[in-house]
């Protein structure tokens, strides 16, 4: 039986209003069209799974049905949009929330075009009040909009913790199920080229232990368009991590519509020697480490997590039964970071098919240097997998 749900298109006519800072904008007038959505195109809803191991899984991929032999090519930045674009097209309550976002774009211009094609009501730019966005995002996740909030960069967000942590994560808890929070926080985060140690903030260990959370890094195109439309179909409050240096990665993805799973990690090669685990933009310095690995008569197994919490410990066992050993390649911090929390998880589920201690890289525990060739040596280099790797396998 088909279900009718109100699409909200902006009318041709526009009516000129004042805006807060005393300049003219257009708001245009908006009406209501039912679009009938049969129930074989319900979109699928989120769930919150634990942290600990998954003892089983389904076999099917979640990308099945997708191809990559067809398709177009965009950047990482224009395939977060299409994702963006693409849910806010098919329902009507997903919005956005943040600074610049709306005609101006954001600042890295995933949201281009959206305030023209939505209206200023869908793509609300607000003060810079990282606070106060944040929890009216809350808000209007509990009334029943689908917000996506975005954070100029990620360590603004800091100034939101509070909501965050005590709103977003727990409301739906301290409600007795009352409240769902179906809100994505996305924005650039990670170390940049010369940004400075307040602009290349890697908050993923700062929001881990924050019950309620899902966390996701994209690192391809493919994957960026696959889990924004996930992330902003799922019942739970997800961060969504994009690096600020791989927004310019180019990548030919499917014409036809797909989602990936937020709980799924990625094979990025198949191996027998070592299984390296990694995410983001560490993912490109693994797969350049590994051609000089390979070359050196080593063959690693990579793994793009993606799924910072929780772990898919289903695809890392499999691996690590494997190969009997692990490399955790990380850019976020040595102490508590995702790498701490995912050598524990191996160590409690997996530690009778360990032949080697674990070995983890990270970035060094201090704020990154401006002067490039200093902030090169705060970050994990290719060549140190290398040598990682070669002492592991010994």
């Amino acid at each position: 039986m088909a279900a009718a749900s109100s699409l909200h298109v902006a009318a041709p006519a526009a009516t000129p209003r004042v805006g807060s800072a005393g300049r003219k904008s257009s708001s245009p007038a908006v009406r209501s069209v039912r679009v009938a959505r049969s129930g074989a195109e319900a979109r699928p809803r989120g769930r919150l799974v634990s942290c600990g191991a998954v003892a089983t899984k389904a076999d099917a991929p979640a990308t099945a049905g997708a191809s990559k032999s067809d398709g177009h090519e965009v950047l990482l930045f224009e395939a977060l949009r299409e994702g963006l674009m693409e849910e806010m097209q098919s329902d009507p309550t997903v919005c956005v929330f943040g600074e610049d976002v709306g005609h101006y774009g954001g600042s890295y211009k995933v949201t281009k075009g959206l305030a023209d094609m939505f209206g200023d009501l869908r793509v609300l730019d607000t003060p810079i009040a990282e606070n106060s966005f944040t929890g009216m995002g809350v808000g209007a996740g509990m009334k029943g909009l689908r917000p996506v909030i975005e954070g100029m960069n990620m360590g603004f967000l800091l100034l939101a913790y509070n909501q965050i942590s005590n709103n977003c994560g727990m409301l739906h808890y301290t409600s007795g199920g009352q409240f769902k929070i179906p809100v994505v926080i996305r924005g650039p985060g990670g170390v940049g080229r010369q940004l400075g140690a307040e602009h290349s903030q890697r908050l993923e260990s700062y929001f881990q232990s924050i019950p309620g959370l899902q966390m996701v890094a994209c690192s391809t195109p493919y994957n960026a368009k696959g889990l924004m439309k996930a992330a902003i179909r799922s019942e739970n409050p997800v961060v969504l991590f994009e690096h600020v240096l791989l927004y310019n990665l180019k990548e030919k993805i499917p014409d036809e519509e797909y989602v990936l799973c937020l709980e799924e990690a990625e094979m990025v090669r198949p191996g027998e020697h070592v299984t390296i685990l990694t995410y983001s933009r560490m993912r490109y310095h693994v797969m350049q480490a590994a051609k000089t690995l390979v070359n050196k008569g080593y063959d690693p197994e990579v793994i793009d997590i993606r799924s910072l919490k929780p772990f898919d410990l289903h695809t890392i066992g499999n691996s690590i039964k494997k190969t009997h050993r692990v490399l955790i390649v990380e850019e976020c911090m040595r102490t508590g970071g995702i790498g701490a929390s995912l050598r524990s998880a191996i160590i409690d589920n997996f530690w009778d098919y360990l032949d080697a201690p674990i070995m983890c890289l990270s970035s060094q525990d201090v704020p990154t240097p401006y002067a490039a060739t200093l902030e090169d040596a705060t970050v994990v280099q290719p060549a140190q997998i290398v040598a990682a790797v070669e002492q592991i396998c010994q």
